[in-house]
């Protein structure tokens, strides 16, 4: 009887045993958010979640993430608000939303400052690159690193032939001073409206048409309601992944390192993720009626040069010359 007793108190104390410690390790995980305006297929959504996915294997399960894609958390503008104020810990954005909190990285939203895909990831992941990355600090931010968007071209629903068909037509830019600038130049009207508002605004007239590159064009089903695509390539503008500085000052170092790793590693994928799906999504484009014209880069290149001249964007000249002559 009384061994029966001790064994029955044995049981009761690995069961404790057993809960608190499956109470601590519960406790030891930190579930942190990534605000994604992206559906989960796409490119750069797969990267998010690549770096979720390294991120908790780097940090041995002590960090996990839960990506809120399709603007769940809302527009890129408020994302990088709630990360700015530690509402949320991560977002990834395009960088023109990052130009309200920190103006100087506006550079990478400059028409035609890249030549090229190989020019963008020189800059980018070198001196430059770091810089505006370092520098994000100044906007409660820790920039982590950038993805691969592609080159943007312009979209309507209306044909589309050359420079002259843009004008007076309304175009949808990100709610960023460049952009609004520069389809002024063309004799557009620049619509500032979120990403997610886009289609609904092409289908009701709101606006006569958009830029963006080819997989934004398709995955959220513009070219449905905007046809007509001229590749002019006027912008080449990287994706950025920022963290809270409030939520990244709790971290050790052990752990931001293996952070900074995950994402190094999330990019490699994410470029090859969306080299994969470029040009996929440019063919799905033409298979649905789409009608794709080439254009004169020279006259859309001569159009938005003014833009370097302009007072407003002088703080950007000593970028610009470091950027063009990176070889």
């Amino acid at each position: 009887m009384r061994s029966r007793k001790i064994g029955l108190l044995l049981l009761i104390l690995i069961m404790i045993v057993v809960t608190c410690s499956g109470a601590q390790l519960m406790a030891a995980t930190k579930v942190c958010k990534l605000a994604e305006v992206h559906p989960p297929d796409y490119p750069t959504a797969k990267g998010d979640s690549k770096f979720a996915e390294l991120v908790e294997k780097y940090t041995n399960g002590r960090y996990k993430i839960q990506c809120f894609f399709n603007s769940q958390l809302g527009s890129e503008n408020d994302v990088v608000e709630q990360a700015k104020l530690g509402v949320i810990e991560f977002t990834r954005v395009s960088i023109a939303p990052v130009v309200t909190v920190y103006p100087e990285i506006g550079v990478f939203t400059m028409p035609f400052i890249f030549t090229s895909q190989e020019h963008q990831w020189k800059v980018l992941n070198g001196p430059i690159g770091q810089h505006f990355l370092d520098q994000c600090v100044k906007a409660n931010l820790i920039g982590l690193g950038y993805f691969e968007a592609g080159a943007r071209h312009f979209y309507a629903n209306k044909p589309l032939d050359n420079l002259a068909s843009l004008k007076g037509l309304k175009i949808r830019v990100q709610p960023s001073p460049v952009p609004v600038t520069m389809v002024k130049l063309l004799g557009a009207i620049p619509t500032p409206i979120a990403y997610g508002e886009v289609y609904s605004a092409l289908q009701t007239g709101v606006v006569d048409g958009a830029e963006n590159n080819y997989p934004s064009w398709v995955t959220q089903n513009h070219c449905e309601v905007a046809k007509y695509l001229i590749q002019d390539a006027h912008l080449r503008q990287p994706e950025i992944m920022l963290a809270s500085k409030k939520f990244w000052d709790t971290l050790s170092k052990a752990d931001q390192a293996a952070i900074r790793r995950a994402m190094k590693e999330a990019t490699e994928y994410q470029i090859k993720e969306w080299n994969n799906h470029e040009f996929e999504a440019l063919e799905q484009a033409k298979a649905r009626g789409c009608i794709v014209k080439p254009a004169n880069i020279a006259e859309f290149q001569a159009a938005m040069a003014p833009i370097y001249d302009m007072p407003e964007y002088k703080i950007y000249k000593e970028w610009i010359e470091k950027i063009k002559a990176t070889k």
